[in-house]
């Protein structure tokens, strides 16, 4: 079972608070992130919720310089690679490090929460475990 933090249910609630629907597609993220990655543990922030190992592999928030063509209600799941992701899903890839890559994919519906993400989320984890 995914490791969380004292607080975690009402911190959550706080964190999307006004925001049902981003708060239920959150809700999935997390039940498919446990059930693929129970080792993991996860912190509500300010401005995002962390997922970590060893290290910060991943993290969902609220989109906060939303471009006019994202859709109006989602979460922006952001994930860290050692390569960049060449899908059409990504909305935003940067490389801040050599051979660090974060990317942001918008989620707007439960299907996308798919087999494809939860793959790049695993690779995310353990690219996060290997570092030293």
């Amino acid at each position: 079972m995914m490791k969380t933090q004292e607080h975690y249910e009402t911190d959550l609630l706080f964190f999307f608070d006004g925001k049902p629907l981003e708060l239920s597609l959150y809700e999935m993220l997390f039940r498919r992130m446990e059930a693929a990655l129970p080792a993991a543990s996860v912190r509500v922030q300010k401005s995002q919720i962390s997922f970590y190992g060893r290290h910060l592999f991943a993290a969902a928030s609220l989109p906060v310089r939303r471009k006019r063509d994202w859709p109006e209600h989602c979460i922006v799941v952001t994930i860290g690679l050692s390569h960049r992701l060449e899908s059409p899903r990504v909305a935003v890839a940067v490389e801040p490090y050599p051979n660090r890559w974060t990317h942001h994919v918008l989620i707007s519906g439960e299907g996308q929460i798919d087999d494809e993400l939860m793959g790049w989320l695993r690779e995310a984890y353990e690219f996060s475990e290997s570092k030293r």
